[in-house]
């Protein structure tokens, strides 16, 4: 009896998870149930999967609804009316098209009309809905011809009372308005909750019609998917003989550049994949991925292929990836094999300025009925729970605000202030709007719109209505197209090379970096800034900890730095024994025969699967499970219980300590959702070194290229400062000479337009593109004429130095530039045969300041250029300890003076400690750690230099220091305005510091783990 049913993927309307929706609808005896949320299939696949659970009959179709008006229901009779219902909401939300306020011409759809919306004429597929309260309205003459034609309407959306109140804030949420102001047709009737089939029954009993055609439209819909079939594009040719011929063809083609020698070892390996690859039908998913990166290179893209493909000999051979899989003993069962319940995909990274013409190519490529996005729900969280919440509740922006930064125990304790925290948290997962996937595209075999509707986010990439884990569900290989700086950075410094020294470099050449003795050096001293994913003050750190000197060990610094290796205790023990080879016995000989690399430790995703079936003994199934809860995957994780219970059964069936077990999977289990696969790593670790690489033997170009794309993990002044640092000569912005990025003449770096915070980005892309067009400007006069400035923008110019080829001071440019913008007319600016003279002005010599040019680029820029931060300071002390003398001070109490870059939160039980990173007056990077007792002494107080006192703890070849007391030192008054005591300090504020946060808490220390260093055997 309930044709239209609601769950939260109803967005800011339903209240019901698709559990309960199906759980209710079980407890009240519904045999059969169809789910109608409003303009969404969202939630159709897992509401089968759920109906069947209970011995419901799924039926699936949607509400239509236009703003605020429902104009029909639609009830797919089979898959041939969902796609239809597809159709009609792709063809509005993608391409505009109105929704029509009567039904199209649908052939295997149902069409329910509500009273307010019925159509002169009905077709045969056409009903009208009548809830149990219209019954009524039926005696009324205009009705009786419509009596054959109805059913019953008696719409589920909520639970309780308690949950129409909450249906009641989600329409105030989405109509953007107040409780008390929501209309009787703004939310749904207060009775749309399950009642029993008999109940309802009775409702009707005097129009046995109704009754009729309501079960006629049951009986003859039904929701029958196949979710075991790939849905996916399935041949990348005409068909599987062809694909797979033309995957080995081009496979050994690249088996012959990669591997010369053609070992049997080789030939093996791709042999075994081949197979595997053949057998489960994936050879077009491979040759897809290939066309993709194909396309990619004749375009002179770089791109990464990353993720467990990288496990793939026949990957590393088509050039999909850079990792050889020989070499680092990759597990190609990582990525794909016969007990894997789910399709594998490749992650494939692009420069983040190209990845949109890649998309675009994919599009255009393989059509858009066949290719979108996939979709994902983002969910109510804290903050904005309260701000909708308290909005609703008309609760002032001010409060709203101490709602929603502040935790719940200190919130106010009025009565709406109780209201808002008891509705907010019955939101919390709840979905509140659908956004795009970060990266993941599926390209169907059938159209797209056979499975979902599409939606059309502001991006300008069709989504699909549910997320990756339903696509992967239903069948569908995603393909994550990512995008990232790193790529961008080494792409750009290899054209910068180019054009400024004529070298030709091949980055793809693994050979030239690996072994590199500078390379190396720089590695082992974390010396990396600007370098792709080693460049984090705790990054930096492991690798001067692990005197990181060679490929392989970065590769297992590129893993053991992720959250789950090093909460359960890995990376510190990682740490002592890469340290100390000869202070530790293996847990276990299953650890030394699988782990020896690693020293016994798992570190990869592999890991754990090879210490989980070799050590514990449990199945290929369960080691997938494993695979797929490392992977982050949700749905798996909730399964890692059953896998605990069959992982200690197995371990005492073999006899193992049950100390030692525990201890196992207590490491096993730190891996969840926080982990790399070995081959992951791999492709991290070759970026990385093509970036030490050019940092090392190109640095000025580098890091150029570093500040062009955005940087990294610091903020633009860092970049800069490591430039200076490297032997380039910053210049500020100049008219003359500056692009909308910052550009590099030889050893002369001038920083781009586009740092020039307000400065428009057309003026700042229209100034060179003025000059090359014309010429360079020849006056402040001569600029003024061809570029269109207002006064306001040419004076920001003037301060930050951009007129000063003309040899003029700033004070008289300003004179200058007001008289001649008194005088202008924009209609000047029209091209003449002859240029005029340039006026000429007597005007007083007006004395500067030497720190004023300081000031100027610190309000403008962000930072100062033409000077140090330390020449700034009141004082002339510098301190005696530098940076590279802190090795030799193990132990030993230092005083000294630094410049803040950046400081991470890191909450502990006793409050927040901060690990904070800083340069010298030398210009060379530490460390320091603030406890939360001391930090209540001796607070940071934003950007700027401070006097440290603390002890140096020297911890593997790594110097920190325990922060006992700090003081901010002062900076010099801004001498632009002397005369002004107010001013004197306000740009002051604008002296920055990078900011981090984590929710993790510190990383176990060795005595708080407790872990085993010795072997472990049965007593």
């Amino acid at each position: 009896m309930f044709l239209n049913s609601h769950t939260f993927h109803s967005l800011r309307y339903g209240t019901l998870s698709v559990e309960e929706l199906v759980k209710q609808a079980a407890d009240s005896g519904t045999k059969e149930l169809v789910l109608t949320d409003i303009n969404t299939v969202t939630a159709i696949y897992d509401f089968k999967k759920e109906c069947e659970n209970f011995g419901i009959k799924p039926i699936v179709g949607m509400e239509i609804r236009k703003e605020n008006q429902l104009l029909y229901i639609t009830i797919a009779k089979d898959e041939t009316g969902i796609a239809e219902i597809n159709r009609l909401l792709t063809n509005h939300n993608c391409d505009g098209v109105e929704l029509p306020q009567v039904s199209p011409d649908f052939q295997k759809v149902f069409v329910i009309y509500p009273f307010g919306n019925i159509p002169e004429e009905l077709k045969e597929n056409e009903f009208i809905g009548v809830r149990a309260e219209e019954l009524n309205l039926l005696i009324r003459p205009e009705w009786k011809k419509f009596l054959d034609k109805m059913v019953v309407l008696h719409p589920v959306t909520f639970k309780t009372k308690k949950e129409f109140n909450l249906h009641r804030i989600l329409r105030a949420i989405d109509q953007n308005t107040l409780i008390s102001k929501l209309s009787e047709t703004d939310c749904c009737s207060p009775n749309e909750v399950f009642q029993p089939i008999e109940i309802i029954a009775e409702q009707f009993k005097n129009h046995p019609k109704i009754i009729e055609n309501t079960q006629y439209i049951l009986d003859e819909c039904s929701f029958n998917f196949d979710f075991k079939t790939p849905k996916n594009k399935i041949y990348f040719t005409e068909n599987k003989e062809n694909d797979d011929a033309l995957l080995r063809k081009l496979a050994y083609e690249g088996l012959d550049k990669r591997y010369p020698e053609r070992t049997q070892i080789v030939i093996d390996r791709i042999e075994k994949e081949l197979k595997v690859v053949t057998e489960m039908n994936f050879a077009g998913y491979f040759l897809i991925t290939l066309d993709i990166v194909k396309y990619s290179m004749s375009r002179g893209f770089l791109h990464v292929g990353r993720g467990s493909g990288a496990n793939s000999i026949v990957s590393y051979c088509l050039g999909i990836t850079e990792i050889c899989p020989i070499e680092l003993n990759l597990y190609f069962e990582r990525f794909l094999n016969k007990h894997r319940n789910n399709p594998p995909d490749f992650d494939i990274d692009w420069s983040w300025r190209e990845r949109d013409e890649i998309l675009k190519y994919i599009f255009e490529r393989y059509g858009k009925e066949h290719v979108a996005f996939c979709g994902t729900n983002v969910e109510f969280k804290y903050r904005s729970i309260f701000r909708e919440v308290g909005k609703a509740f008309g609760l002032p922006k001010e409060e709203l605000d101490v709602l929603a930064k502040n935790p719940m125990a200190t919130h106010d304790t009025n009565k709406v202030v109780k209201l808002v925290q008891k509705y907010g948290m019955l939101l919390e997962k709840f979905p509140n709007q659908r956004s795009m996937h970060s990266c993941g595209i599926i390209i169907s075999q059938e159209p797209i719109t056979n499975y979902t509707a599409l939606e059309m986010p502001p991006k300008g990439f069709p989504i699909v209505q549910f997320d990756m884990n339903v696509a992967e569900d239903i069948g569908f290989e995603k393909f994550d197209i990512l995008s990232q700086r790193g790529l961008g950075t080494i792409k750009d410094t290899l054209d910068l090379v180019k054009k400024n020294q004529g070298i030709d470099i091949d980055i793809h050449n693994t050979t030239l970096f690996k072994n590199d003795k500078n390379c190396n050096d720089y590695l082992s001293i974390g010396k990396t800034i600007g370098c792709f994913y080693i460049e984090s003050p705790a990054m930096r750190g492991l690798l001067r900890r692990l005197k990181c000197e060679d490929y392989k060990t970065l590769v297992a610094a590129s893993s053991i730095i992720r959250p789950g290796v090093a909460k359960s205790g890995m990376m510190k023990e990682y740490i002592f024994r890469h340290n100390n080879p000869d202070q530790f016995e293996y847990f276990h000989d299953v650890f030394k025969e699988q782990l020896g690399e690693t020293y016994g430790i798992m570190v990869y995703q592999e890991d754990v699967i090879k210490i989980a079936l070799h050590f514990g003994g449990v199945s290929a199934d369960d080691g997938d499970v494993l695979r797929r809860a490392m992977s982050g995957k949700s749905r798996s994780i909730e399964k890692l219980q059953e896998v605990r219970e069959h992982f200690f059964e197995s371990c005492a069936r073999q006899g193992h300590p049950e100390q030692l077990s525990k201890e196992v999977y207590r490491q096993i289990e730190s891996f969840a959702g926080y982990s790399f696969c070995k081959a992951h790593s791999a492709s991290y670790a070759v970026e990385s070194y093509q970036s030490l690489y050019l940092k090392v033997y190109y640095p000025i170009e580098f890091m150029v290229s570093a500040i062009n794309n955005g940087g990294g993990f610091y903020r633009t002044e860092v970049y800069v400062h490591e430039c200076r640092m490297a032997g380039g000569k910053i210049h500020n912005p100049c008219v003359n000479r500056s692009l909308f990025e910052t550009t590099v003449y030889g050893e002369d770096v001038f920083l781009g337009f586009m740092h020039i915070e307000k400065l428009e980005s057309r003026i700042a892309n229209f100034i060179p593109e003025e000059r090359e067009k014309n010429g360079e400007y020849t006056s402040l006069e001569n600029f003024i004429k061809r570029v269109p400035v207002g006064i306001e923008t040419l004076q920001t110019l003037i301060f930050v130095g951009a007129f000063r080829f003309t040899g003029k001071p700033k004070n008289e440019l300003l004179i200058e530039a007001r008289l001649l913008m008194i005088h202008f007319k924009p209609e000047y600016r029209l091209p003449t045969f002859f240029e005029t003279p340039v006026q000429e002005y007597q005007l007083p010599v007006l004395n500067r300041n030497r720190f004023e040019d300081a000031f100027d680029e610190i309000e403008i820029l962000g930072f100062a250029v033409s000077c140090s931060p330390f020449d700034l300071l009141q004082t002339n002390y510098r301190g005696i300890i530098m940076a590279r003398h802190l090795p030799q001070h193990h132990k030993r109490q230092v005083r000294m003076l630094a410049y803040l870059i950046s400081r991470k939160h890191v909450p502990t039980k006793k409050g927040t400690m901060f690990f904070g990173t800083w340069i010298d007056s030398e210009g060379n990077f530490f460390d320091t750690a603030h406890f939360p007792d001391n930090l209540q002494k001796y607070p940071f107080q934003g950007g700027g230099c401070y006097l440290l006192l603390g002890q140096v703890e020297v911890d593997f070849h790594f110097p920190t220091i325990t922060i006992f007391k700090m003081a901010k030192m002062p900076f010099i008054p801004d001498p632009r305005y002397a005369e002004d005591q107010q001013k004197s300090y306000e740009v002051h504020k604008k002296i920055n510091e990078d900011v981090s946060m984590t929710t993790r808490n510190p990383y176990p220390q060795e005595h708080e783990i407790g872990l085993p260093r010795n072997k472990m055997v049965v007593k």
